[in-house]
């Protein structure tokens, strides 16, 4: 037992009749993967518990996983912005490994082959990330979403300048807490999801894992939140709920374009069909432009483009349908994305021309940014047409 008791990085925790170590580590970490290999070594435990969901463990065991990924029902799921964000995430961490000549997730690779190796089970301890994502995404405002957006494209520079030692102090922060580090400070709930959510689920799956002696191998991070919920009541159900749209967002998304009929109404009825007419081409190019700029940014084709353009004017009328979705579509079918690049795409997506150059991440560029830019140009409209009456 010397190792576990020498090591700052190793804590005994138990419930019931079950002893459960609890390793905290880095997930770009050499030094990390080093130590989960020799604890579960020595301690031979019954069960190992690692820091990953279902989704994530397949990405790291399924190394054909982006292969089988059908772009098109991601669209039309709605899960554009899910999935370019856990590119993105998967990016950060993938350039500093390899910067330091490691594996992303090094730790949790070498915690489940060093579990299957001594005969324990492998239990998945972490929510997941859609679930994750999904929650952060209902609480915030357009504005917090541009930020997040920003600041996950952000998190694709700056990794030259990180030395092992910073990757070393990086364990006392989640991941996914660092890169959204400036959107917390505005918006101080994302704490409670990113981190003191998944600190209770984590504490539940943990102590709840099948075996009496067990390895956990989870990010320094979410040491001390673990050992602060282990011995409270926690409702697994409740944090694997996405919660519905609040009434006043629901009402709102159908408020803009009734309050755009009306607008047209107003102006044909009282400034005669010359005011109409002027509204409604100012409403179209605003729409249509933005949205097509949008497209643009994101290296469309040229069909995706125009799409773009044609349908933002008309979706942004109807809550039910957005711009990207359609641009999106039309992207796909026009450069339907090969084996090839799905096979690239884990290396595609560790630089900012990788993601424009593969097509199945340009796709989600394209929703995301048509989607952007009918937005905007449904808010530089509203004052162009008002001007107009």
């Amino acid at each position: 037992m010397g190792i576990a008791n020498n090591d700052d990085n190793i804590h005994r925790l138990y419930f019931e009749d079950k002893e459960i170590i609890l390793l905290g580590t880095a997930h770009v970490s050499r030094e990390s993967a080093n130590l989960v290999d020799s604890v579960i070594e020595e301690e031979k435990p019954d069960c190992v518990c690692v820091e990953l969901c279902q989704s994530r463990y397949q990405t790291i065991r399924q190394k054909d996983k982006w292969q089988k990924m059908d772009i098109i029902k991601v669209i039309k799921d709605k899960k554009a912005f899910l999935l370019l964000s856990n590119l993105l995430l998967a990016s950060f961490q993938k350039r500093i490994a390899k910067k330091f000549n490691l594996k992303a997730g090094e730790e949790m690779i070498k915690a489940i082959e060093k579990g299957e190796e001594i005969g324990a089970k492998i239990h998945l301890a972490d929510r997941d990330i859609h679930i994750t994502l999904s929650r952060t995404w209902r609480i915030m405002g357009l504005w917090d979403k541009l930020k997040l957006l920003f600041q996950f494209t952000l998190s694709l520079g700056g990794v030259d300048e990180i030395s092992e030692e910073e990757i070393e102090k990086m364990k006392q922060q989640d991941v996914l807490q660092l890169i959204l580090a400036d959107i917390e400070k505005s918006l101080p709930v994302l704490r409670n999801i990113l981190i003191d959510e998944r600190d209770q689920y984590l504490a539940y799956n943990i102590k709840t894992a099948p075996g009496k002696k067990i390895v956990a191998v989870v990010g320094a991070g979410h040491v001390s939140g673990i050992k602060k919920y282990w011995n409270a009541e926690i409702d697994l159900k409740a944090l694997e709920e996405i919660p519905p749209k609040s009434l006043a967002s629901r009402l709102f998304k159908w408020v803009i374009p009734f309050g755009i009929l009306l607008l047209f109404i107003v102006g044909f009825f009282w400034g005669g069909y010359d005011t109409g007419a002027h509204m409604i081409t100012w409403w179209v190019m605003a729409n249509g432009i933005l949205a097509g700029l949008g497209a643009l940014i994101a290296f469309a084709h040229p069909l995706t483009v125009l799409s773009a353009v044609l349908a933002a004017p008309l979706t942004s009328l109807n809550p039910m349908i957005a711009a990207g979705w359609v641009s999106g579509l039309v992207e796909a079918v026009s450069r339907k994305p090969k084996v090839k690049d799905f096979e690239s795409l884990p290396e595609d997506i560790l630089s900012i021309k990788g993601f424009w150059k593969n097509k199945v991440t340009r796709i989600l560029l394209v929703v995301i940014f048509t989607n952007l830019g009918s937005t905007l140009g449904t808010f530089v409209a509203i004052p162009l047409m008002l001007k107009v009456l």
